[in-house]
């Protein structure tokens, strides 16, 4: 492929993208006004975790400051409440223990419609994260919940951990801070990394994670999003997901939709930490 043809596709994909995020952004304020009208009140929208990079990944524009790596505070993990009366999508099953283990691995099984896929979480450099894992699994949250979101242009990727009828808007009842960023590593996310979305503001992470199937550069992608771990078994049905491609509201193929073949999430299991 020449280089010229290569700028014009990636120009046209670009393109194509914005349109998209720009029509689901004026959705998302269309909705907030109404939930303002109907509550009295200033509804509050989450959008989907990944739609502020997805627009910076392909457009090559200026990026969003990286958030800085966090550690957790010297009196452990800091759960922010969010309120379940602005976004009723969010689905409240407490929040996980502020003391957590800082130290190992531990295993999340996803058992889903297609198979098991396994995550070994990095406990040692993403505690608070792999706590609330935890304690989201030990509370079932998300059993029987749909991965809402498969990206093929610029990167490919996976997302899942929405719950309910808007899973890209919704999570658990609380928000913590970023950590484990890949930041000075290139790429910045490798293939088969679990790394979790956010809604692109300082500790805005919540429950949804997305899946990698390819190595991303740091120009398609910023190290903004903290590293979970890695996929260490069922990255071959991540591959035939992808590989079936995205569909779009009315059904047709786009780089940015949900997965063709559809996947669901059965149950979530974390084992206890291993040194």
């Amino acid at each position: 492929m020449t280089p010229v043809r290569e700028q014009r596709q990636r120009a046209a994909a670009r393109a194509r993208l914005e349109q998209q995020m720009a029509e689901r952004l004026e959705a998302a304020q269309q909705r907030r006004k109404r939930n303002a009208f109907i509550g009295g009140g200033v509804g509050l929208l989450l959008v989907v975790g990944l739609t502020i990079w997805g627009i910076a990944a392909l457009t090559g524009g200026e990026k969003s400051p990286a958030a800085a790596p966090s550690a957790a505070a010297p009196s452990g993990c800091q759960w922010v409440p969010d309120d379940v009366a602005q976004n009723p999508n969010l689905k409240d099953v407490g929040a996980p223990p502020t003391e957590v283990p800082r130290a190992g691995t531990q295993l999340m099984t996803i058992t889903t419609s297609l198979g098991v896929i396994e995550v070994e979480m990095d406990v040692t450099h993403a505690p608070c994260t792999a706590a609330s894992y935890a304690h989201l699994a030990s509370k079932k949250f998300f059993d029987n919940s749909s991965c809402h979101r498969m990206v093929t242009e610029g990167f490919k990727i996976l997302q899942c951990g929405g719950v309910g009828k808007e899973p890209g808007a919704s999570g658990p009842t609380y928000k913590f801070a970023e950590e484990n960023l890949p930041t000075g590593k290139n790429p910045t996310y490798e293939r088969g990394t679990v790394a979790m979305a956010n809604t692109g503001q300082p500790a805005s992470t919540g429950s949804q994670f997305f899946l990698i199937d390819q190595d991303i550069p740091e120009a398609n992608l910023p190290a903004n999003y903290t590293v979970l771990g890695k996929i260490t078994k069922g990255l071959d049905i991540l591959d035939k997901v992808i590989a079936a491609g995205a569909v779009g509201e009315d059904g047709k193929a786009t780089g940015d939709g949900k997965p063709k073949t559809p996947v669901v999430i059965k149950t979530v299991t974390v084992a206890p930490v291993k040194a």
